[in-house]
């Protein structure tokens, strides 16, 4: 008898924009948004979470229209999918990185199937991707995504999400220097290669029985990776650090001030 007192019309209303919240984030979000999790999984996920953040889900908006509903639940899904985007860029900071380093090195069409995105990419873009992936786990990155949730639980209630200008400019400028960054984490890399590239054709100039395709390509290629696998950690550093500045960007930009 008492769970069918609980079950008000206004309580139904929060169970439903909540379950909309966490679905949104479970689908948008890096690492969730992987084809490796099931739909049916993150489904489960999205019930079992809603039921353990229901205490903190709190709502005085009055929803009393099926128009003011429909809007509330399009907030709580556009909420998901705007906080996902400024996690999305660190991630695909990391893409532009590894795809400008397989350029450079000829491997574009080193290719392979990557199950997490269904296409297929090159490996130095899979083995730095992956290593990132691996890490952000180490750091607790879903442990983070849940604070963010009771987060935006205090800050935007149920029913009254509402997006400020900030967030409009802060994801501006983070798309604009998410390509500046991936060039800085690959610029060892493409400099190397440059060098080598200069090296190799004043040896030609001077010795034209050099054979740049038998013995030049592998080479480069060879310094190539050397100079991947010592900056690896670095990259990893700086993809951590801009994690961690992701998130503090989003606990203020959905702050209400």
């Amino acid at each position: 008898m008492e769970f069918l007192a609980y079950l008000t019309e206004g309580n139904v209303i929060v169970f439903l924009l909540l379950l909309l919240r966490f679905s949104a984030i479970l689908t948008f979000f890096p690492f969730f948004d992987s084809q490796l999790v099931p739909i049916s999984v993150r489904g489960a996920m999205a019930v079992f979470l809603t039921i353990a953040f229901l205490p903190l889900a709190h709502s005085s908006a009055t929803i009393a229209t099926l128009p003011d509903l429909l809007l509330a639940a399009f907030m709580e899904v556009a909420l998901g999918f705007m906080a996902s985007l400024a996690l999305q860029i660190v991630f695909n900071a990391l893409f532009i990185a590894g795809d400008s380093i397989s350029f450079s090195m000829g491997m574009t069409m080193a290719s392979a199937y990557d199950p997490s995105s269904g296409n297929t990419k090159p490996i130095i873009v899979q083995v730095i991707m992956l290593s990132a992936l691996v890490l952000a786990l180490m750091l607790n990155f879903h442990h983070l995504i849940l604070r963010f949730v009771a987060f935006t639980l205090e800050m935007l209630p149920i029913g009254q999400v509402s997006f400020s200008p900030n967030l409009a400019n802060y994801l501006i400028r983070a798309f604009g220097s998410m390509f500046a960054l991936g060039f800085a984490m690959a610029f060892p890399v493409l400099g190397v290669i440059l060098l080598a590239d200069i090296v190799f054709g004043m040896i030609m100039k001077t010795h034209s029985q050099f054979n740049l395709f038998s013995f030049g390509f592998p080479l480069k290629i060879g310094i190539a990776f050397i100079v991947v696998i010592l900056i690896i950690p670095g990259i990893l550093y700086h993809f951590k650090t801009d994690l961690y500045e992701a998130f503090k960007a989003l606990s203020i930009v959905f702050s209400r001030h």
